[in-house]
């Protein structure tokens, strides 16, 4: 009994991490939804539909005394080839700081659009710089992006953060997106580098379904 007993102590662990990434999946999912389903404070949609790629990083960790930093882990996809639908998901990881006196801590719930090509392959690369690989700007918060200003239009990458139910534009110059084997390896068996799984046509996982199921309805490209 007692063996039985230390055998399931030491298996639970194991079992939590391995159910981690997909459990992240569906917190990214709910907070696409969330963002979108709000009245007037969503992504602009046409925005959304002319986005190569998507980031999302549910509660992103931020404290700060004197500097700040950043840590969270997410996922991005891309369009498919031809443009209908999206790509598995990637995972990624976010870390970054901020210098200045700052006190207090928070946990933000991160979006980001990539939204050209060039974006998009930086993005796909095994480490990737906001600001310093890619121009970043905070995007613009409504039903329509015709309040963008003229770095809006030109960034490669927009981002937006929810923080106590506060959904805003965020400029995240500084900060570093990585992808994390270590987490696609448990939704996919293997290693696989994010471009991999972008760009070769692996198939989700199934815990994918409800994110990619958002992501097409609230991206679809006027034809």
């Amino acid at each position: 009994m007692k063996l039985t007993l230390v055998a399931a102590l030491a298996i639970t662990p194991l079992l939590a991490k391995d159910t981690e990434p997909a459990d992240r999946l569906q917190e990214a999912a709910s907070v696409m939804s969330e963002v979108m389903s709000a009245p007037d404070k969503g992504i602009p949609q046409d925005l959304l539909g002319n986005a190569h790629c998507i980031v999302i990083v549910p509660s992103l960790k931020t404290a700060a005394f004197v500097f700040g930093g950043k840590y969270g882990k997410g996922y991005l996809s891309c369009r498919n080839k031809g443009g209908a639908g999206w790509s598995a998901p990637g995972a990624v990881r976010i870390e970054g700081g901020s210098a200045g006196f700052q006190i207090g801590g928070s946990t933000t719930d991160l979006i980001m659009l990539v939204m050209n090509e060039r974006g998009a392959s930086k993005l796909l690369s095994s480490k990737f710089t906001l600001g310093v690989e890619g121009s970043a700007a905070a995007g613009p918060v409504g039903r329509t992006a015709t309040a963008q200003t003229d770095a809006q239009m030109h960034a490669d990458i927009l981002s937006w953060s929810r923080t106590q139910g506060l959904f805003a534009g965020i400029a995240l110059e500084g900060a570093t997106l990585r992808q994390d084997l270590d987490d696609n390896a448990t939704l996919y068996g293997k290693k696989l580098e994010n471009r991999t799984i972008v760009t070769s046509g692996v198939t989700p996982p199934k815990s994918a379904a409800k994110l990619l199921a958002l992501l097409n309805k609230y991206s679809a490209r006027e034809r």
